[in-house]
């Protein structure tokens, strides 16, 4: 089931303009994305599913054993939650998240581009096994927003994946809990899918007492040839630059640290 979509009053949020070092890298970035457009509209031209902002939970069976099960995936959550405050934030993982991540953004990784955390798989296995089920997973993780944040505007890189958040904590109300995606707020409901184009220009934001957490998912956009070859090299690719492979570094590292204090 899809959720329930309505024009946004949330005002615009600038972010924040990168400095030295990160403006230079920022720059290099725009222009590797330049250079990639061409390819990009390839992929969205063979795209065997719309490429709307907002996607239908319909069109990608894979949800529904997300949605039947979550309760369990919930049950392994809440196991995880006990140790809330040694979770990475999303930006220390991930370090192109700088400008929009927050301490208050909290992560815990199944798989990132594309590379199994075996230690936290086994801290969680049903969730596992069923992320394991969909096809075409590159990063899944526990998204654990905390009360009152709010992610500044942006958008995703590459045309060539699916954003998928599954609801597993949704606090009330639930007005003041959403996600707006190429001007559409949608809100998220506990067991029940969002599909979306993270390309579009999105923000996120929970303005309640409570804690907000999905499950996150990217997922390779089906494609017709030659855009799925496409789609697969570039995304191969990104998986070996310095900046996926330091961000695999950060996260062996947390579990390590995780490791020693919890022995677990």
């Amino acid at each position: 089931m899809d959720a329930t979509v309505t024009e946004s009053r949330t005002p615009a949020v600038k972010t924040p303009r990168p400095k030295g070092l990160e403006a230079i890298r920022r720059k290099s970035y725009n222009l590797a994305m330049s250079v990639m457009r061409p390819l990009a509209d390839l992929v969205a031209r063979t795209s065997l599913v719309p490429t709307s902002p907002i996607l239908s939970a319909a069109d990608f069976p894979w949800t529904r054993p997300l949605e039947d099960n979550w309760l369990e995936i919930r049950r392994e959550l809440e196991g995880v939650l006990v140790y809330r405050d040694d979770l990475p934030a999303f930006h220390e993982i991930n370090g192109d998240a700088t400008t929009i991540s927050s301490d208050r953004w909290k992560s815990f990784f199944f798989y990132g581009f594309g590379r199994r955390s075996e230690a936290n798989c086994r801290r969680c296995p049903r969730t596992a096994e069923l992320i394991s089920r969909v096809p075409g997973v590159t990063t899944a993780f526990f998204s654990i927003m905390a009360p009152g944040v709010r992610l500044p505007p942006h958008r995703g890189p590459w045309r060539g994946f699916i954003r998928y958040h599954l609801g597993l904590m949704v606090p009330n109300p639930p007005e003041r809990c959403a996600i707006v995606v190429g001007g559409e707020e949608m809100h998220w409901t506990e067991g029940k899918s969002l599909v979306f184009d993270d390309t579009y220009e999105h923000t996120a934001f929970n303005e309640t007492e409570g804690t907000r957490v999905v499950l996150f998912l990217d997922v390779v956009r089906p494609c017709r040839f030659p855009g799925s070859f496409v789609n697969r090299a570039v995304i191969s690719v990104a998986g070996l630059t310095p900046f996926v492979q330091d961000s695999m570094r950060k996260h062996q590292a947390w579990e390590r640290r995780f490791e020693t204090k919890h022995g677990q």
